[in-house]
Order: C-alpha cells, then structure tokens, then sequence
C-alpha cells in the first residue's frame, strides 16, 4: 500500500454519510444541488451555481477487502488509484481499471468507464454488488439487483442526476505480478478489426490467453493491437512513468512485459498521448520534469485553468488563428461497423493517434439491455474509440459543428456516446438514445421534486 492510499473503518465511513446527508437538508428546496468535488475527470464546462456544493472529502477512502470473497467496500469518492493500491496487497484488482489514476469509483458507475479488460468483464458498473445511494429526496438506500432494481439499473450514466454513491461493494479478480504485452502490427483497418474479431472470438493467441485488449490506430496505414497476458514470470520489466513513452513503446517493440501496476496505469503518465499538448514529450524537455508532474490530474489541472480563463485562446487569437473546436469523445460502435466509423473519422477529422478498445455487455443473465440508460445489447462486441484533441473552426463554421457531425454519424452506425464530455443532441434525440422513458419514472420515484437537474440538462446543458 502506498501512503497515498487512504483507508477508513466503518464508524467513520457513517458519519461521513451523517453529515453527508445534513447538508443536502440544508440546501433550500429549489436551489441546484451538487457535489463540491476536488477532482473531475469530466471534460465540459458546467455552469455555477452560486452556492457551494456538498462536502463530500470525507468519502474518499477504502473501507474494506475481503480476500476470501474477492471484494471491496469503497466509498464513492474513492479514486481507483487509492483502491488499486490496497487491492494489489491482496492480489487483487476490480474487474475494470479505468485508465486515469484520481477517476472515483462513484464516478466510474454513473458516468461509465472501461478498460482493455471490458471484453470480457463489460463496464465498471457490471462488477457493482449493491450500492448506497443518497437520492435527491434525501434518503440513503441501499440497490442491488434484488433491493430498488430500477434505480440498481438506472443509475450507470447517470451522472448523478438521480443520486450520488456513498458506498460501493464490488468485485475483485485475483492477477499475476506481470503482464506480457504483444503489439500486432498492421497496415489497413480491415485486417486489425477482423483480428480484433478472432481474438474476442478464441481469447487466444498462439496458445496465450488473452486477458486483455487494446489497439492504437495512428494512421489508415499503420495500426496496433494490443494484446496482454498475465504472466508468472516475466525475463524484464520496462519503466514508462518518466522518460519512456508508452504508446511509442507499441511502435517500437513487437514484445514487452510490464509489472501489473505499472499496465494498470500505462496510459497515466502521458493521458494516453495528449501530454504533448504540454511540451513534455520533448526528448529535451521531459528528463526536467519531475515524474509527480507526469500524471494526468496535472494536465487536467492546466486543461480547466484555460477553459475558465482562455489564456491560450486570446493568445491564439492576436496571432489571427482561428479558433478551435474541442473534439474529446469516446464512442461505442458495433464490432462489424468499425472499420466503417473508422474510415470515415480518418478521412474527415485530422486528429490522430485513436484508441480502440473492445467490450461487451457482461450481465449475461439479464434481458437484451440491462443497463437502459446506455443501452448496449446483450451479445454484441462493440468497440470504444477514442479521440481527444481539438479542430480548427472554419471560417463561417461555428463551435460544435464537428461534433454535431460525429454525434450524426455514431448514431447512424448504430453506437453510442459518452456523456462525460460535450453533447450537443436535441433533447427529443437525445431521450430516444439514452433510455428517457425508463429515466424518467425512475427520476419520478426517487426524486420527485428534482432538486438534481436532470441528465439532459447536465449532459447538454451544462448544469
């Protein structure tokens, strides 16, 4: 365990729930309710409330892992950093470790999360046993798949609209020490998603499980799929927390191995690749930068700076550049309309490298789409693509055009999106996409004078 790793027992977790509760009582009825977070790992801007929001410091701990049953009781605003940390003492991790470090596990299961072991564990919210969730009408209620099933279902995307997640327990899966990592090359989309295909079809590859999966597309002509394996043993180790790249590293090496923290966390470092936009990726500048720097909080901090202040944008501005568009979305598309999305993204949007990731629904029990207000379909590989970087807006063009059309074209291909950043769907489209008829009766029963705006109002509207 790390001394970042924060722990607490369950006399502390209550009052912390206590006092919880007290403030959202005090909140006049009418006024926006919210929670006054220190980190967010969301990526549009929201408008103020003019009140400061719930107290929630106090819910940021593990309370317990159980080794025998393979779970952990965490509180909502646990960061899966700190969960990490005490589960690995047990060798155990969840199921699906969202890539950033501070993301929180109440964050995850209403606002999604996934990871190269979505294939074949699904989305965050499918290894959640039961949860107390403090509803907009002030109570505390435990949900499960057998205790408030509809809001148990309702809740994942979310994003707080019909409560907050005070407590978690969820499931663990034991690991090894190591991971073996293989970069398969290939040099035209057909022939990487058609293996992506074979590898969820067999889990194997050449007498290998694959445990986990994962690809980076840099260019039409040059792709990767990533294909990780537990390993007892492992001839080295690479290091890619200070001045080695890891999405270089798959350019580079066919093989690699990695300590399971250290895959865990692989993409941190550099948030994937956009830690270019910071200069520390430069071979002259990055052996300056203490590694503490080098995380993704730290660049989160810098990307809200500009969005309240624009600084870079005015500077932009007097040197006659046009303005720019942020483009920072994950998508789910069906498995078989991939390589279509794709090829359309590549030709259209100048913005690379991307992320794939495969997943699939994993509550195979339930009816055809478990989780309504993302509703993915039991039996369909999907894969998440993933592009985060901005565009210029054209002369004439206005702010959002390009995501309007991506929104357009994910929905044709018959996908999904994310909600944590931009959305810019018209509120009829946007209920048809996200499970509005099922919304709103849960929002009806569990929070019947809407003192949390509504999902439509904090996905789009920005609340």
């Amino acid at each position: 365990m790390t001394d970042g790793a924060s722990t607490v027992g369950w006399d502390q977790h209550n009052e912390a729930v206590d006092h919880l509760r007290r403030q959202l009582s005090a909140v006049p009825q009418g006024e926006p309710v919210r929670l006054a977070k220190r980190s967010s790992n969301l990526f549009r801007p929201r408008e103020g409330t003019g009140r400061p929001g719930l107290d929630v410091s106090a819910l940021d701990g593990v309370i317990e892992v159980d080794p025998g049953r393979r779970t952990a009781q965490v509180q909502g605003m646990c960061t899966y950093e700190d969960l990490v940390d005490v589960a690995l003492a047990h060798d155990l991790m969840p199921y699906v470790v969202p890539q950033l470090r501070t993301i929180t596990l109440g964050g995850a299961v209403t606002g999604l999360g996934i990871e190269s072991s979505s294939f074949r564990n699904g989305l965050p919210h499918e290894s959640v046993r039961e949860m107390d969730v403090l509803t907009g009408s002030g109570e505390i209620l435990t949900v499960s798949r057998t205790e408030h099933e509809d809001l148990f279902r309702a809740f994942p995307n979310s994003y707080g609209s019909l409560g907050y997640s005070v407590r978690l327990e969820i499931d663990l899966e034991p690991v090894a020490p190591y991971v073996h990592l293989r970069h398969l090359h290939f040099d035209d989309l057909g022939s990487l998603v058609t293996t992506m295909g074979e590898l969820l079809r067999t889990r194997d590859l050449d007498g290998e499980a694959v445990d986990f999966l994962d690809g980076v597309v840099f260019s039409a002509t040059e792709g990767y799929l990533v294909v990780g394996s537990w390993s007892q043993h492992a001839p080295y180790t690479s290091d890619y927390t200070g001045r080695h790249i890891f999405y270089r590293s798959i350019q580079q090496h066919a093989e690699d191995y990695l300590t399971t923290r250290d895959y865990i966390w692989r993409w941190d470092t550099d948030w994937f690749w956009c830690s270019r936009a910071f200069g520390v990726q430069n071979p002259r500048v990055r052996p300056f930068v203490p590694k503490r720097f080098l995380r993704s909080d730290v660049y989160g901090k810098v990307i809200r700076f500009e969005n309240r202040h624009q600084w870079w944008a005015r500077k932009e501005a007097r040197q006659g550049r046009l303005p720019r568009e942020r483009v920072v979305q994950d998508v789910e598309i069906p498995l078989e309309r991939t390589e279509e999305f794709l090829g359309w993204f590549l030709q259209n949007l100048p913005i690379e490298p991307i992320w794939l990731c495969p997943l699939a629904v994993r509550d195979q029990d339930h009816d055809e789409q478990p989780w309504p207000l993302y509703p993915l379909r039991v039996g369909e590989q999907y894969v998440n693509v993933g592009f985060w970087s901005t565009v210029e807006i054209p002369v004439g063009g206005k702010d959002g055009d390009t995501n309007k059309r991506i929104e357009q074209t994910v929905e044709r291909l018959g996908g999904h999106k994310s909600l944590y950043s931009d959305a810019y769907y018209d509120e009829p489209t946007f209920w048809g996409l996200y499970g509005g008829e099922t919304y709103q009766q849960v929002k009806k029963t569990y929070d019947p004078d809407g003192r949390l705006p509504d999902l439509y109002a904090k996905a789009v509207g920005r609340r």
